[in-house]
């Protein structure tokens, strides 16, 4: 049935679009039920999972601003204490997108899932993207909330995705090299975006007919 994964920076509508992708395609959707089953396999509770996690930007916020002993060569750095766990958490999220890719299939938000499964001949990446003031202003329609309060978060937010990626992954995951669609979803309408990416997870036989 196939895999499409979903790269979303904060207003870009991946929350949105992601889960309306997977009804289209009949396909299940993932995002916070791979933390808990992270957690169950680690032993720990699901909130400590998600402050490993790379979609919540709370707890990995807290992870990427208490770097600060081992240099990165790509720009971030973790802590030699830290680094054993951390990577316990990616090793196993990976093994759950592995599962998922091999399994039953589905759309996944995010956890760098398009670096994870990129040589997978099933998948469909999408990276979803917009301008940074396009993308503050959806995310402030979207949350009610003013520019002040969103500001931090979406800092926070696109500081620490990167910083995940760049570490673990060593690369930029806003390079387009890394998909096979990218789409500005702050500039079109979301109903279009999911279109889009319906039609071509279906020209590669991804999901259910």
């Amino acid at each position: 049935m196939g895999i499409v994964t979903v790269s979303a920076p904060y207003g870009c509508g991946g929350a949105e679009i992601a889960p309306a992708v997977a009804q289209r395609l009949g396909l299940p959707f993932h995002d916070r039920a791979i933390p808990a089953q992270v957690a169950g396999r680690l032993g720990v509770p699901v909130e400590e999972a998600e402050a490993n996690d790379e979609s919540v930007v709370g707890g990995l916020w807290r992870l990427v601003a208490s770097l600060g002993t081992m240099p990165d060569p790509v720009g971030g750095v973790l802590p030699t204490s830290t680094l054993p766990d951390a990577r316990a958490y990616r090793d196993q999220t990976e093994r759950v997108l592995a599962e998922i890719a091999t399994g039953a299939g589905g759309v996944v938000l995010g956890r760098a899932a398009a670096l994870v499964l990129r040589d997978r001949s099933d998948a469909l990446h999408v990276r979803l993207t917009g301008s940074r003031s396009r993308r503050m202003a959806s995310a402030v329609l979207r949350s009610g909330r003013s520019e002040d309060e969103v500001r931090p978060e979406m800092e926070a937010a696109d500081r620490s995705r990167e910083a995940y990626v760049r570490h673990f992954y060593r690369c930029d995951p806003a390079e387009a090299r890394h998909y096979h669609l990218v789409i500005d979803s702050t500039l079109l309408p979301l109903d279009t975006v999911t279109e889009l990416i319906v039609t071509a997870a279906r020209s590669l036989d991804i999901g259910l007919r």
